[in-house]
């Protein structure tokens, strides 16, 4: 089954940015005529703007590719126009690189970025024309798989997924496919397959529900890192070159799920990032990189990093983005290597308004660290900061929302005593906390809508509201309490993720296609309270839906830096001194 290209090109003159579905772009890999042995897609249940701009999908289709028995394509989801003259035309999922449709592939992988994403990946299996419950499916049918921070808990989409792999991607996945392709010539069937695929580390198989323990890979320098970017023709979300510099946190903020699913921290040489940067930008004709990691200050030799990179990007034109660097790393000679490339606004995220919350929540950074670095930023020509602030985290009070108002005046104040010339913005970025697995905070409620309403509208009474300089965004919180809902869910959530997709719910990501009422009334259908998730803290001898997972932080840690929290004791970084996570590899590299 294939796309019919006459129909495709008719279609495409009625959609908007029909280059997002034509593929061919520069740097793509198609083999179309060659022997391969297995096809896979690689399906990003979002749309190509989103999906073109994250790395780990960049890294495993050039991953995959390099191999000539196996060829991965790439699949996103239609935007609204588009998947419903694809239905009205009979035209299937198809992969970009081929045109073919991905029901007639080997495997169908997803990656799990964002938990909202969950019905879009029903509408991608139905476009495709596969069933979209694993138990409806056979061996005529491809394999579906997911990977992705997402899926340290995959019991809310245990119905649809046939298998997960948890952790990191690069040697996991070829060792997967290896074994699918010997099955395959073998004629070993699915379920003998499963039995096989448990025995490779990191490999989770929904059928068998079996312990698994996360895949990591241990050098960064002699891992696989693609040299070419695929070079989009829309413009993306991030449309840049990227580079990782590191993977894993020292910092071990108790509420950040990415701090703790990706320990442990380890580093790419200087040499190494130098190398891999120069040859994407060489590769891809990008006149902006970005150095991707949690905590890009974090690197041992940030400055002698920063130093020869600024060398080579100043003398071609390139500018150097540093999107995750945190306020206390950001020093003098740091300013000094990225403001030789053109400036843009700096985004820090100092997370709570009181040096008594940052430490209940272990933030590590102390209030005039936070002013040294915005003091450092302004005297460096720098005028617009974004900060970033949650709300609803565990034991906060109105005067911990009050100093959010506080820190912020203080920085405006600071702003005039460094004297630029232009006039200050900045603009506050207000979260909901969610509480995420293997966090130490998973046991934690999540605060009430009302009580949610009350603090945001307490905030907001403390600003001018007829001021320019200070710009206050707040998230949705119906999308927060889905995401909460979603990530601490329980097997019962398939029917819910079901009943929703049925109802209409796809791109949920986006608040043009985000329609809270139908959830409410899936929840109702399934008889399923989401409040009982989200609203109810958690024993720590309780039995939680990912217990079977092993992230490598052991849950004694878990608990012991959660009563940490309420004491308001900070854990040092793991730089300073080991904590004793579990996870033990870290000290090899200190």
């Amino acid at each position: 089954m294939t796309t019919n290209d006459i129909s495709l090109e008719k279609i495409l003159l009625k959609v908007q940015k029909p280059a997002q579905y034509t593929g061919g772009e520069v740097n793509s890999v198609n083999k179309r005529g060659k022997n391969v042995d297995l096809r896979v897609a690689f399906c990003f249940p979002d749309i190509y703007e989103i999906g073109m701009s994250h790395l780990g999908a960049k890294i495993l289709y050039s991953l995959i590719n390099k191999r000539d028995e196996y060829w991965c394509e790439r699949c996103f989801m239609p935007l609204r126009d588009m998947e419903a003259l694809m239905k009205e035309n009979q035209i299937p999922l198809y992969g970009l690189e081929s045109g073919d449709s991905v029901f007639d592939f080997d495997i169908l992988a997803f990656t799990l970025q964002y938990e909202l994403s969950y019905t879009t990946i029903l509408a991608m299996l139905d476009l495709a024309g596969v069933p979209l419950f694993r138990t409806e499916r056979d061996e005529t049918h491809p394999l579906i798989i997911a990977g992705g921070s997402c899926g340290c808990n995959p019991a809310p989409l245990s119905d649809f997924i046939d298998l997960f792999v948890m952790g990191e991607g690069e040697e996991v996945t070829l060792e997967l496919l290896d074994l699918y392709n010997e099955c395959k010539k073998g004629g070993v069937s699915r379920g003998e397959f499963y039995k096989k695929a448990i025995q490779i580390e990191g490999v989770y198989v929904t059928e068998l529900n079996n312990p698994v323990t996360k895949r990591i890979v241990d050098d960064l320098d002699n891992i696989f890192f693609p040299d070419e970017f695929i070079v989009p023709f829309v413009e993306t979300v991030h449309d840049r070159a990227v580079t990782e510099v590191l993977r894993g946190c020292i910092r071990g903020c108790r509420f950040c799920q990415a701090g703790f699913i990706c320990r442990p921290y380890r580093e790419k040489s200087g040499d190494k990032i130098f190398d891999e940067t120069k040859a994407l930008c060489e590769s891809t004709g990008y006149d902006e990189v970005s150095l991707c990691s949690l905590s890009t200050g974090d690197h041992s030799d940030i400055e002698g990093v920063l130093s020869r990179l600024t060398e080579y990007t100043v003398k071609n034109s390139i500018n150097l983005s540093l999107p995750s660097l945190r306020i206390d790393k950001f020093n003098d000679e740091v300013l000094q290597k990225i403001k030789r490339v053109r400036k843009s606004s700096l985004t820090f995220a100092p997370e709570a308004g009181t040096q008594r919350l940052r430490d209940v929540i272990n933030k590590n950074i102390t209030e005039e660290e936070i002013l040294e670095g915005c003091r450092v930023a302004f005297s460096g020509g720098y005028s617009a900061v974004k900060l970033y602030f949650m709300l609803g985290l565990p034991t906060e009070t109105d005067e911990d929302i009050i100093g959010i108002h506080t820190l912020t005046e203080k920085i405006m104040r600071l702003y005039k005593e460094c004297g630029p010339n232009r006039g200050i913005s900045i603009s506050i970025s207000l979260s909901t906390f969610v509480p995420k697995p293997f966090t130490p905070f998973q046991y934690e409620p999540m605060i009430s809508r009302e009580d949610a309403d009350k603090r945001q509208k307490l905030l907001m009474s403390l600003f001018n509201p007829k001021s320019r300089k200070v710009k206050i965004s707040r998230s949705d919180y119906n999308s927060s309490f889905l995401e909460a809902t979603l990530a601490r869910g329980t097997l019962q959530l398939g029917k819910v993720i079901h009943t929703a997709y049925k109802s209409g719910c796809v791109l949920d990501a986006w608040g043009e296609y985000f329609d809270f009422s139908k959830w409410e009334a899936a929840f109702t259908e399934c008889s399923v309270d989401p409040d009982d998730i989200i609203y109810r803290r958690r024993e720590y001898n309780e039995t939680l839906p990912w217990n079977n997972i092993d992230m490598l932080v052991s849950k004694d840690f878990l608990i012991q830096e959660n009563k940490r929290a309420y004491l308001g004791e900070v854990t040092p970084n793991c730089r300073k001194k080991c904590a004793g996570c579990g996870v033990g590899i870290c000290n090899k590299k200190f």
